[in-house]
């Protein structure tokens, strides 16, 4: 199956931002107004101590010129391998309108603070569901995930407080490199990088 890009428009160099953060905001809005299904979604790719990989898609909570930010149980397994291995790729990819941004980069926790804050703005299903889970780990059936919840109810009340569970909190991606990518017709599409160079950043074109 193959679908030629038609011009949706182009990226070059003078279009972009000064900054990678004023670029992706840029980005980011187009894809709120064009009305993308979850254009927070990203996949989050890592990999253990051995290099074998793994990926899946999670929701960007937040980003600024230090990285981007997820938020996960810190057993599982991408926050286990964000300890054995802390580096990470990232993936936004807006299909229907033929981009995508993609990240590399270091992983680094961010503050109890940042995830406290955080936590305390998810519904309070959400909040429980971080007690309940043992998110990654095998259980025996859906009983064992209703029982969980159960528990998690029982532990803090119908009404009672939820705070953060200890082993969960968030994810930042620290980016070496920022590539914003716009298909064009036959293939030959506009890849512009941003790569860290020591305290600055420079842009460079990538062969499509």
């Amino acid at each position: 199956m193959r679908r030629d890009y038609t011009e949706r428009g182009e990226l070059l160099e003078p279009h972009l931002a000064a900054t990678w953060p004023e670029q992706f905001a840029r980005w980011f809005t187009d894809a709120l107004e064009y009305a993308l299904p979850e254009p927070n979604a990203m996949i989050v790719a890592t990999a253990d101590a051995a290099a074998r990989p793994s990926a899946r898609t999670v929701l960007l909570k937040g980003y600024d010129q230090r990285g981007f930010v997820f938020f996960t149980n810190y057993t599982s397994r991408k926050g286990a391998e964000a300890l054995e291995n802390p580096y990470a790729s990232l993936v936004f990819p807006w299909f229907p309108m033929q981009r995508q941004v993609i990240v590399c980069g270091a992983v680094e926790r961010v503050s109890r603070e940042e995830t406290e804050a955080y936590f305390a703005t998810r519904p309070r299903g959400s909040r429980l569901g971080a007690w309940a889970s043992p998110q990654s780990r095998v259980v025996p059936g859906r009983d064992a995930v209703e029982a969980g919840l159960e528990a998690a109810v029982e532990r803090f009340g119908a009404d009672g407080e939820v705070p953060a569970p200890p082993h969960w909190g968030g994810l930042r991606v620290v980016p070496e490199t920022v590539e914003f990518w716009q298909g064009r017709s036959s293939r030959l599409h506009d890849r512009l990088r941003y790569r860290r160079d020591g305290q600055s950043w420079v842009v460079e074109r990538l062969a499509p």
